[in-house]
């Protein structure tokens, strides 16, 4: 089997739309994505949808695309529930799913690093000990990391990172820490709008929760921002970090900044879709733009 970021292909699809599709509309967004030439698409876990099952109905639809949890929530559902579901799909759909674990959000008086390693511990005793049959190709295994011992428990405990809302700075750091083996998969959120005001103002009302949320705000004063950045909806400098925005090819060479700085693959976000809408066009220009010929 070729490594994961071969597989996933250097750009994928991360959207929020599917959590208020219809079936029906998920499985055409998904097949005409794959018939695109799209080869991976990742969808956060927030609080409606069950992951691991709409992740079995992405797949279900499709043939050759690639469904990533980004993320599945470990508070969500306890380690054997997770570990029967994840080995459940690995077995059904060999090589095609990735299971992306989180912490999923502030929870009082659980500390992120802890919980996670404790959680990683019980999935690999259940492997040791499972009923279920083994399937033939393992399950893949990545975690939500920002801080450096997260991606380095990541590193050690499953096949990469996965990081949101990170600047290319926070890129070029996490592939030190992972060194040049592990995969690293990074979300980055885009605005096809090159109008200045018009592209901030809908970055900003995007990031409005993430610059207004303590753990998040302790993430963007590591990567190197003041408070007075984070404050007030977010200087022109941040959001321009955090939101590439502008016209395809502008957008399509910031992308390429986080693979220069030692991303793997570059899950795209488009934003600004009301909830119930679709981004397909944008994903059809910008598939245009990012994926190798014979693919689209």
């Amino acid at each position: 089997m070729e490594n994961l970021g071969t597989d996933l292909g250097t750009f994928g699809v991360y959207t929020f739309d599917f959590e208020h599709q219809s079936a029906t509309q998920l499985r055409d967004s998904v097949q005409e994505l794959e018939d695109r030439g799209w080869r991976a698409v990742w969808f956060p876990e927030v609080g409606g949808r069950e992951a691991l099952t709409q992740a079995g109905y992405l797949l279900s639809c499709t043939e050759r695309l690639h469904v990533v949890n980004g993320i599945a929530r470990i508070g969500s559902r306890d380690a054997g529930a997770t570990h029967a579901g994840s080995v459940l799909l690995a077995d059904a759909y060999p090589g095609r799913h990735v299971l992306g674990l989180g912490f999923g959000g502030a929870r009082p008086g659980v500390k992120p690093l802890a919980a996670m390693a404790e959680f990683v511990d019980e999935l690999d005793a259940l492997a040791k000990e499972s009923p279920n049959p083994a399937p033939q190709t393992p399950v893949r295994r990545i975690l939500a990391a920002y801080g450096p011992k997260m991606i380095a428990l990541a590193r050690d405990r499953s096949a990469g990172a996965h990081t949101y809302h990170v600047n290319t700075e926070h890129t070029a750091q996490a592939r030190q820490i992972l060194g040049p083996d592990a995969f690293l998969g990074v979300e980055h959120a885009v605005l096809l709008e090159p109008d200045p005001d018009k592209a901030r103002a809908a970055a900003r009302a995007h990031l409005d929760v993430y610059l207004n949320t303590p753990y998040n705000i302790a993430k963007f004063r590591r990567l190197g921002y003041s408070d007075e950045e984070i404050a007030h909806g977010g200087s022109d400098r941040i959001v321009d970090d955090l939101v590439f925005w502008g016209d395809v090819d502008t957008v399509v060479d910031k992308l390429r900044t986080h693979v220069t700085a030692g991303a793997d693959h570059v899950a795209v976000q488009v934003i600004g879709t009301e909830p119930g809408g679709t981004a397909m066009p944008h994903w059809r220009r910008l598939g245009e733009a990012l994926l190798p010929p014979t693919a689209s």
